[in-house]
């Protein structure tokens, strides 16, 4: 039973690391994976969160040579930025209690599935009414950050909202700037995490080595699969892990 609790974990990360390198939303994947492993719901985010940073990062190299300005804000600046926001993020959640981190996920959960499922429109909406500048896209990036660093489910997808938004790039143009913040937000939030003792090893080991696996599969699919196929699958794995959460925390 262990084995396959074990399996099912680094095949949750595989999937994830994937996932985070198409479009997000990777700790969909990895979540429920660890809550039914028996993994209480902090717990389980923050060694999720550690497990699915090498296979971020791993997306973000992929993608190095396709890494420029935002929205005529520097790549480097963002990651700096998000990096300081991942920090708060994480040690918000460090202090949180298991308690309450279980009554505030579902709500966390349902916001990034809204975003997935009305944030394109949405943006696209706001971009015909609005002109937002550099400053705008530095502080959103911020609080990216801190969302990242606290629970980080979905903030692909909304990273990819606000920089069509705020930067009026293409999805495909996001790829490699998305991931690279993915990754930052990740690494920053793991320092933490580990430093607070929040990582189960046990399944963070082998879900790590899946995420790698999956994050470099990931970009390489990412640059050969329809955008709407990546977009289908996120949407209904967000929309199952919603109602897994409400059920759990209000059933």
């Amino acid at each position: 039973m262990e084995m396959t609790t074990l399996g099912l974990v680094a095949l949750a990360g595989v999937v994830g690391g994937a996932m985070n390198a198409l479009a997000g939303g990777g700790t969909f994947a990895t979540l429920p994976a660890l809550l039914a492993a028996g993994v209480p719901a902090n717990i389980a985010n923050a060694t999720s969160n550690v497990a699915l940073l090498p296979g971020a990062a791993t997306s973000a190299w992929a993608f190095r040579d396709e890494l420029g300005p935002v929205g005529g804000v520097d790549h480097r600046l963002l990651a700096a930025i998000t990096f300081a926001g991942g920090l708060v993020g994480s040690w918000l959640l460090l202090v949180t209690p298991g308690a309450t981190f279980d009554v505030i996920v579902p709500w966390l959960v349902l916001y990034a599935f809204v975003v997935l499922a009305f944030g394109r429109s949405a943006s696209a909406w706001l971009a015909r009414r609005v002109t937002i500048g550099a400053r705008t896209l530095v502080v959103a990036q911020a609080l990216l950050g801190v969302y990242g660093g606290y629970f980080g489910g979905g903030v692909g997808l909304m990273t990819t909202a606000t920089y069509g938004l705020l930067a009026s790039i293409t999805p495909r143009a996001m790829f490699a700037p998305r991931t690279l913040m993915l990754a930052v937000a990740n690494a920053a939030a793991a320092v933490v995490f580990v430093a607070g003792g929040m990582a189960e090893w046990r399944y963070c080991v082998p879900m790590l080595l899946g995420a790698v696996a999956g994050g470099w599969g990931g970009a390489w699919l990412g640059k050969r699969l329809p955008e709407r196929a990546v977009r289908v699958w996120t949407l209904a794995v967000t929309g199952v892990t919603a109602a897994v959460f409400f059920w759990r925390a209000y059933g």
